[in-house]
């Protein structure tokens, strides 16, 4: 299961699909020899009652394995859908709380200012690099830098607080790192959140055998056509949860605007830019 799932999260997206649709049309034709071969020996009559009433419960078994792909797919897409909106809207979170972290830390005093500031921002830059890059061992290296630069920052955070005489101002700031840092384990935590295996085991084997039932019980080439379109939208649809499953890498990820925003800002406005005597002049007479 583990090397399944590294499978599903590594490989590249037209593989996979070159992988289902090949399976599915084995198991198509498959199902497609068997009823050829089921015909040969037993040729159905004119007249014979018994072939109708299969004709009947042929309809109802095609009904049947739609009706379950279906709700299968719309399950799965679902959960999906959830991890991806709540990894697009860690976006925003941990890039507010870092501005927040970062505007805050430009009212202590120097040197700290300084050092707090340029390491927020290259742990910005840092970020934005990792959500783009995708699963490998240069992902773990961005990962891994990520987290000493935690650790680094607490480590300048612990030396600032001397040095910060409102105790108040203290305790707010703080508080803005500590929401940074948690938005950060949040963020790895969403990213390692997937779909469980065993759904997607199940929706694939559930795909290999509606593509073996619609092969043997769809006939002539409007029925081959039919089944040919329906094995096609439901593979489609099962790409496109693999793609949204993957945190980076994929065709779909979440928008890293408000990041690449916040480092723009951070390096237009170095620490000890703010305050009224680095201010732009105004164009007043």
């Amino acid at each position: 299961m583990a090397a399944f799932g590294l499978w599903l999260l590594t490989t590249p997206i037209w593989l996979i699909g070159i992988t289902l649709y090949g399976g599915m049309l084995v198991a198509a034709l498959a199902g497609w020899l068997l009823r050829g071969g089921r015909k040969r020996k037993a040729p159905p009559k004119p007249d014979d009652k018994d072939a109708k009433e299969e004709g009947s419960e042929i309809g109802y078994i095609v009904s049947a394995v739609m009706g379950l792909l279906a709700l299968l797919v719309g399950f799965t897409f679902s959960m999906a859908v959830d991890r991806f909106d709540n990894r697009r809207s860690m976006v925003l979170a941990e890039s507010n709380a870092i501005g927040t972290a970062y505007l805050r830390t430009q009212l202590i005093e120097e040197p700290h200012r300084s050092a707090i500031g340029n390491l927020l921002r290259d742990y910005t830059e840092n970020r934005i690099a990792l959500a783009r890059e995708p699963r490998g061992p240069k992902q773990q290296e961005l990962l891994a830098r990520s987290n000493a630069m935690i650790t680094q920052l607490w480590s300048r955070l612990v030396d600032a607080y001397p040095a910060i005489p409102d105790h108040e101002f203290a305790s707010i700031y703080i508080e803005s790192i500590n929401e940074m840092i948690d938005d950060d384990a949040a963020r790895q935590q969403s990213r390692r959140s997937h779909v469980p295996l065993e759904v997607f085991v199940v929706l694939l084997v559930y795909q290999f055998v509606a593509a073996g039932v619609f092969g043997y019980v769809l006939s002539g080439e409007r029925g081959r056509l039919t089944a040919a379109l329906l094995l096609v939208l439901f593979g489609s649809a099962l790409l496109l949860i693999i793609d949204l499953d993957r945190a980076t890498g994929g065709g779909v990820v979440e928008d890293n605007r408000p990041m690449l925003e916040l480092l723009e800002t951070m390096k237009a406005q170095p620490p000890g830019s703010f305050g009224s005597a680095n201010a732009a002049p105004s164009a007043g007479p």
